[in-house]
């Protein structure tokens, strides 16, 4: 079976946060997305990467596309 026809791809939007308004493609409705974005490091040793993470909940409430997250500022 070819994963890329059987899987349903519906458009999201974040809202809120660092984010606000990104757009993007996403499969399965999942409850939770994750955004990061690189943070500069000082002396970091090699191949150290720090990541800032935010988190965005799927609004239920919305069942057509685009299909809404909100930020969530308590996360993580």
């Amino acid at each position: 079976m070819d994963l890329h026809v059987a899987t349903k791809w519906e458009t999201a939007v974040l809202a809120g946060g660092p984010a606000d308004g990104l757009r993007m493609q996403v499969a399965g409705r999942p409850s939770v997305l994750q955004v990061t974005y690189p943070c500069r490091v000082e002396s970091a040793a090699d191949g150290v990467r720090v990541d800032a993470l935010y988190v965005y909940r799927r609004q239920l409430g919305v069942n057509s596309e685009p299909l809404a997250y909100g930020y969530d500022s308590a996360s993580p």
